[in-house]
């Protein structure tokens, strides 16, 4: 009964109308729609009418075409994706899998990670119908339909690595629930990190390392992107009772108090990982999922070796740029493109440069009006005035343009408007933005080429978002951002020279 209530607290609250001033957040920070339909048009990806197709996950094949994963436990292989005006064939290989979240291909196989294992599948027939399922590693527990897991694609050693949610928002009941695990090219399984609540992706950043996105909820007041290093807490003490069978991890971290803040704590409990990049609820998505990076060489504009990531409850995409300071993974985000047709759950890019989107509105309200819907969103080849990219300096920020800015605004302090809050650490589902604070641009001093400002600024405070609004500024050609704002998570402060 108590796991009853709290999937319909965590239903009620998704579902609460959003505030007067929570609509002027995403209409005046959003609300761009028609403008970036000139730089990112989005492109229908017709599904058969016999087809329901609610794509949970995808993986780019050798030979062009992509292979699309679904909720319901089936792999389509899709020809034609990149086709200016795409008629996909739709071939399905296999069937009978279940809720598939991770979708990897190696050597004529694939491997799948679903509700209850990772499944090696092959067409041994070579008739392209799958016929042979083989278990990987079923190393974890899974009872409930919330207990979702999520897999990535290969890193270079070969190694899979699965995310596990909680068997709900507070508790851990079945084995491994809440963990990150490792599973080897020998198919060994280890136990990677634990504290995980609602993960809705696990794999690579621009740089290479694993992450993965965490929803809001318990100890978590905002979705995030987080980093997953060996024996790393994520901050969720539930999945704490499985550490006598993963040795591997080292000994039970410390309870994190609740109602403190994640800086503080850090200093308290060594394993605990800090979130690296914050998306401020309701304004940066409020369920946010799947992830890939851009390496299309430039097929995709300005934003290359940049993450971008789907969020199920706004039908949107959303940009993310991490760095490593002191030790500990930081970086920003971006919005980036609304007005998809149902909740994302997955984004990848195609052989063609394009971003496939595709999701469904199953189980929670989006704000795509479709029950489901596979997307392409591909480059017009107009650059789009943007912030490019944020990172922390000694005594401020370095910010970079898509297009050269104008002199009279990109000098100008008053041009960059700066503010920032923190989030209480602490179990309640969500949380307010606490120690709101204005700190002042005391100095800007612009590239040459107008393509960056550093800035000046007379408070970096460790465990802050600070949040961007740069309508103020014009480029040399007198555009307005496409985008005014953006989000820098600041968890350490480089040293000066």
């Amino acid at each position: 009964m108590n796991s009853l209530r709290n999937r319909l607290a965590v239903l009620v609250l998704i579902a609460v109308p959003v505030s007067p001033t929570r609509a002027e957040d995403v209409g005046g920070r959003w609300g761009t729609e028609e403008r970036e339909r000139a730089y990112y048009p989005i492109v229908n990806v017709p599904i058969p009418k016999d087809l329901v197709v609610e794509a949970g996950a995808f993986c780019p094949l050798p030979d062009g075409r992509i292979a699309v994963g679904t909720r319901h436990g089936e792999i389509y292989l899709l020809g034609g994706i990149d086709e200016k005006r795409p008629n996909p064939t739709f071939h399905r290989y296999a069937t009978g899998l279940d809720e598939i979240f991770g979708l990897a291909y190696r050597d004529g196989a694939f491997y799948v990670t679903q509700s209850c294992e990772l499944t090696r599948v092959t067409d041994t027939k070579r008739d392209g119908r799958a016929d042979r399922f083989e278990t990987v590693s079923d190393a974890w527990g899974y009872a409930n339909y919330h207990e979702y897991a999520f897999g990535s694609k290969f890193d270079k050693a070969g190694n899979l690595y699965v995310a596990l949610g909680l068997s709900n928002s507070y508790d851990s009941y079945a084995l491994f629930r809440g963990f990150a695990l490792k599973v080897t090219p020998e198919g060994k399984t280890q136990a990677l990190a634990s504290g995980l609540r609602s993960p809705g992706g696990i794999g690579f950043n621009e740089h290479g390392d694993l992450f993965y996105v965490e929803s809001q909820g318990p100890w978590n007041c905002s979705c995030s992107l987080k980093a997953v290093a060996a024996g790393s807490f994520q901050g969720h003490p539930a999945s704490f009772n499985w550490y006598k069978y993963a040795p591997e991890l080292g000994p039970v971290p410390a309870a994190p108090k609740s109602g403190s803040r994640i800086v503080t704590e850090k200093e308290r409990v060594k394993q605990l990982t800090p979130y690296a990049v914050i998306f401020p609820y309701i304004r940066m998505g409020r369920s946010v999922t799947g992830f890939t990076v851009n390496r299309t060489r430039g097929k995709f504009g300005p934003f290359e070796d940049q993450i971008f990531v789907g969020d199920y409850t706004l039908s949107v995409i959303m940009r993310a740029t991490t760095e490593k300071v002191n030790g500990v993974w930081q970086g920003a985000c971006y919005p980036f493109r609304e007005g998809l047709s149902t909740g994302i759950l997955n984004v990848e890019f195609t052989s063609g440069g394009s971003l496939v989107c595709g999701g469904t509105n199953r189980g929670w309200p989006v704000r795509g009006p479709k029950a489901f819907a596979l997307e392409r969103l591909d480059w017009s080849g107009k650059v789009p005035f943007e912030i490019e990219r944020i990172g922390i300096e000694p005594a401020g920020f370095r910010v970079a343009f898509t297009k050269p800015v104008d002199a009279a605004t990109g000098g100008d302090p008053k041009s960059y408007r700066v503010s920032t809050f923190t989030h209480p650490y602490h179990g309640g589902y969500g949380g307010p933005e606490i120690e709101r604070a204005e700190p002042t641009v005391t100095a800007v001093r612009l590239a040459p080429d107008g393509r960056s400002a550093v800035l000046t600024v007379d408070r970096l405070a460790r465990g802050h978002v600070y949040e961007f609004d740069l309508g103020a500024l014009r480029s040399r050609d007198k555009d307005d951002l496409l985008h005014r704002n953006a989000y820098y998570t600041v968890n350490e402060v480089p040293a000066g020279k």
